[in-house]
């Protein structure tokens, strides 16, 4: 009777992997299925809404204008040479993205418990998948800014973008980063502490306000020096502080925040990658 090896199959599934996998190879085999989850993403979030993707357009917008009213008119938080509604729209479509990442990837196993239990594919391609499609928002929403940026600027507004700005892309991976391994710790803590669920969207609220989205670094160093340790501390402040220094020349560009960021994103991620795996293996009886 002729017994088959493992190497004789095409695929083997097996529940004994490393913890730290993250098989590219795999991943690139399933990239169909990749694209399929982000335009399932993007075309489902608004399909029965009235304005569709608008949506997206209208929230920063909103938004940056809500914050510009309370606290640039009311708390009279000044923001140097740069308008105070261009400053706070910077803000927020930078931390929209990476609150997108981390709140769409922290429900991964309870949001998509009935696929995996039926069918195999790389586990990892789900909050991927949330990454990419938060990816094409941001986009849209870059494009607001773009505009509002030109128009401040054929008013006379004294801001100019200089030659730090080709580093922008690798401060979006890290923002996606952060959030994928974030998002990945948090989905496998939920699938046993459902409650901790409903401390996210309290705790992302916070980290907004600890973050430098609507005052710059420099003032909570100024005003509040005995808090500043909270900001400094908080990898996002930098990449949004950075952020502004490259499209205005104001500000502070921090190479050593930029690196303390890098560091702390990688190693989230590594965590929340061998976290992932070694909670899909069970989820499924806690879930």
């Amino acid at each position: 009777m002729n017994t088959i090896k493992d190497d004789d199959w095409l695929y083997t599934i097996s529940s004994k992997h490393k913890l730290i996998t993250f098989n590219f190879k795999e991943i690139w085999q399933y990239r169909d299925l990749l694209v399929l989850f982000v335009k399932r993403n993007v075309i489902t979030v608004y399909k029965q809404t009235i304005l569709g993707p608008l949506w997206y357009l209208i929230q920063p917008i909103f938004t940056a204008l809500t914050f510009t009213i309370i606290f640039n008119k009311i708390a009279n938080i000044e923001t140097g040479s740069i308008p105070p509604f261009l400053f706070n729209l910077v803000g927020i479509t930078t931390w929209n993205y990476f609150k997108s990442c981390l709140t769409g990837t922290s429900d991964t196993f309870r949001g998509n418990a009935g696929m995996f239990s039926k069918v195999y594919f790389p586990r990892i391609i789900t909050p991927l998948s949330v990454v990419v499609t938060n990816l094409f928002k941001f986009a849209i929403q870059l494009l607001i800014l773009v505009g509002f940026y030109i128009y401040y600027y054929y008013i006379g507004v004294n801001i100019k973008v200089n030659e730090y700005i080709v580093f922008f892309p690798f401060l979006v991976a890290l923002m996606g980063f952060l959030g994928l391994g974030l998002g990945m710790i948090i989905s496998s803590m939920v699938t046993k502490y459902r409650d901790l669920k409903f401390l996210l969207n309290f705790g992302v609220q916070l980290l907004m306000y600890l973050s430098a989205v609507m005052y710059p670094l420099a003032l909570m160093r100024e005003k509040l020096p005995q808090f500043a340790w909270l900001v400094e501390y908080n990898p996002m402040a930098y990449i949004i502080e950075a952020t502004r220094y490259m499209l205005f020349s104001e500000g502070t560009f921090s190479v050593n925040g930029i690196l303390f960021t890098f560091l702390i994103a990688t190693i989230i991620l590594f965590f929340g990658i061998i976290v992932f795996n070694r909670t899909e293996r069970t989820f499924v009886d806690t879930v």
